[in-house]
């Protein structure tokens, strides 16, 4: 599969955060019934058993055939730290802080993100990423104050910052295995997903048991893992051939701007002009940080 153009990735990448803001309300509601670890298990777990049939295919297996040592090196760890840690503990985190909280926390990852990948991956970021990136936080700083900065539980907490340094990785991982466009990212969403899934479903059911599932819960876990999972994730790894580290990150972290937009929809929850402002900072900053401009000496015609 041919890397995405610049312009599809980035727009594939809003989708894929706006699919990823509707699972907020989704696992809320599931974690009132299913422990969070065996949920977390259960959805990711569904979703690799969604792409699994694409093996049938013949560039999919023949992909995951040719994958050398070191291909198979990241993609385990992609497994482990990107979907088992990071996605385990969100749910973990989620059944003990206030869902502003931890959005708070995880919306600044793209600060880490950027100044790990200029060393990891060598992408040194634009002035106009750099103020992109300024937008974006200031944003994430006045939408979320005074509330996400509210919750005394040491637990959830702990959990929270363990879920964002495994989402920061998560991205640079991501990006160091899809940067060139060698490796199908539909092999490689399969694989790591599956090792993670496996790690989480096997941890959770041990240590918190394999509760009854209602219809709702069944529901829920399914769209999830069909939608938000297996779909997006194999979105999300295609558009990382294109997207840098921090570009990605950022997208990621539009979604509160998504979430705002589906609660005032749907819930009828207004924001504050404060939190409008906010908003409309963080959802700037995302566009500064993905634009680029040519120079006029590129632009002038040889």
């Amino acid at each position: 599969m041919n890397p995405p153009s610049r312009l599809k990735a980035i727009l594939l990448g809003f989708l894929v955060s706006f699919i990823w803001s509707t699972s907020w309300v989704l696992i809320k509601i599931g974690l009132e019934d299913i422990p969070a670890l065996t949920f977390a298990g259960l959805r990711y777990f569904l979703g690799f058993l969604c792409l699994l049939p694409f093996l049938l295919r013949q560039k999919v297996r023949q992909q995951v055939k040719q994958f050398n040592r070191a291909d198979w090196g990241w993609i385990v760890l992609m497994g482990v730290v990107g979907y088992a840690i990071a996605q385990g503990t969100q749910f973990i985190s989620m059944q003990y802080l206030p869902a502003t909280t931890l959005s708070l926390l995880l919306n600044i990852a793209p600060l880490f993100v950027t100044f790990i990948a200029i060393f990891l991956v060598k992408e040194m970021p634009t002035w106009l990423q750099w103020i992109g990136l300024a937008f974006n936080l200031a944003g994430v700083f006045i939408f979320f104050y005074p509330q996400g900065f509210r919750g005394n539980s040491v637990i959830g907490f702990t959990f929270a910052i363990v879920c964002l340094f495994a989402n920061v990785f998560f991205s640079l991982i991501g990006r160091k295995l899809n940067r060139n466009g060698r490796l199908d990212p539909l092999a490689v969403t399969m694989m790591s997903m599956g090792i993670g899934a496996v790690l989480m479903l096997v941890t959770g059911i041990a240590w918190q048991g394999l509760p009854r599932l209602s219809p709702l819960n069944l529901l829920i876990i399914g769209v999830l893992a069909v939608m938000n999972t297996a779909l997006a994730f194999t979105i999300w790894t295609y558009t990382q051939q294109t997207l840098s580290a921090m570009e990605s990150s950022i997208l990621m972290g539009t979604m509160m701007v998504f979430v705002a937009a589906l609660s005032w929809i749907f819930l009828h929850e207004r924001q504050s002009t404060w939190g409008v402002l906010g908003l409309a900072l963080s959802f700037s900053g995302a566009i500064l940080v993905n634009l680029r401009i040519k120079s006029h000496k590129n632009s002038q015609k040889t």
